[in-house]
């Protein structure tokens, strides 16, 4: 979790670190409307609360990315019980399949999943992903797929998702959308923010004509490298200097998050 000068003290009754927490998914979810993520009330976001093993926020169903605040998200648990107060409840889709996630991954602190164009329209091609730029290359040992079974989903169903992302961190929801999955919520964050890139010069070059492939020896060794970043060993675990910046940046540009 970042500090940054807009952090205010706690609530009354509340810890420390959920307020951080708080703080920190609110931001991201003001991020996200600046970059074009929300479709509706449709996709979510989520972050484990620190020192729990069952309960997590998320947004609340009826406001829009750009209204969200620390306050006005929703504590749940795995099972789907709300924990507090709000004049808003829960989108069923959130709490299956956040919920779900975090009950078979317990070192998943954080998930974002859209519904973005770019994102879609990758998942919905029969090769997924492809090594067709750095970009994508750098992200492509974390990527998993999962095969389209409808818009309803269940508890057995989510179940199924979270182990389709196994040991990777992004999974493409063919016809669907996009989920990543981070030890913490900066490295969810911007393993979106590379898939989103990834997606959208695919398309792009797609559109453009035939793809000039990449040779195999560094394809190879480029999805290699890609899998370091991020770890603790990188210049940046757990991309805390890009979440770090990401939050400087949505305090100077959308403060009210911080309420």
């Amino acid at each position: 979790m970042s500090r940054t000068p807009l952090s205010p003290p706690a609530p009354a009754g509340m810890s420390e670190v959920e307020w951080a927490a708080r703080l920190d998914l609110a931001a991201a979810y003001r991020l996200g409307a600046q970059m074009g993520w929300s479709d509706l009330l449709g996709t979510h976001f989520s972050m484990r609360i620190p020192g729990t093993v069952d309960e997590y926020l998320v947004n609340p169903y009826g406001l829009f990315f750009e209204e969200i605040t620390a306050s006005s998200l929703i504590r749940i648990n795995t099972c789907g019980e709300i924990n507090g107060q709000s004049e808003y409840g829960v989108n069923k889709a959130a709490d299956v399949i956040h919920g779900g996630l975090y009950a078979a991954h317990p070192q998943a602190q954080a998930a974002i999943h859209l519904h973005s164009v770019a994102g879609t329209g990758v998942a919905s091609q029969h090769d997924g992903l492809l090594p067709a730029s750095q970009s994508a290359l750098m992200i492509l040992s974390r990527v998993r797929y999962y095969d389209y079974t409808g818009a309803r989903l269940d508890r057995e169903e989510c179940a199924r998702m979270a182990a389709a992302v196994g040991n990777g961190q992004i999974l493409m929801l063919r016809n669907h959308g996009t989920l990543t999955v981070g030890a913490s919520l900066g490295e969810a964050f911007c393993l979106m923010v590379r898939l989103e890139r990834a997606c959208a010069i695919q398309l792009a070059a797609q559109a453009g004509g035939r793809l000039r492939e990449i040779d195999p020896l560094q394809v190879e060794e480029s999805i290699r490298f890609g899998a370091s970043i991020y770890s603790e060993q990188s210049w940046s675990p757990r991309a805390k200097v890009e979440w770090a910046a990401f939050r400087r940046k949505i305090d100077r540009e959308d403060p009210g998050y911080a309420v």
